[in-house]
């Protein structure tokens, strides 16, 4: 099994174009890949978040789950 770095520049995955880099950062390509409407990446990936908690509210995870996934230290601010 290979890390992100390490398939990223694997020949397999470098002579079917698997992977992009977009402002300097690496990422996997558009898939599936088809010939009459070719997907295209437009923006490197957002940041990472600083609260993994805010990024689950967006996403319309209870509050008593988030502080329960914190509680049980599943859920870590980006720093701890």
């Amino acid at each position: 099994m290979l890390g992100l770095s390490e398939a990223a520049s694997h020949p397999h995955t470098v002579a079917r174009g698997t992977y992009v880099e977009v402002e300097g950062i690496t990422q996997p390509a558009p898939a599936p890949r088809f010939s009459r409407t070719p997907g295209a990446i437009r923006s490197p990936p957002p940041a990472a978040p600083d609260d993994p908690g805010a990024v689950l509210e967006r996403w319309g995870v209870p509050a008593a789950e988030i502080a329960a996934l914190t509680a049980a230290g599943v859920l870590a601010s980006r720093g701890n």
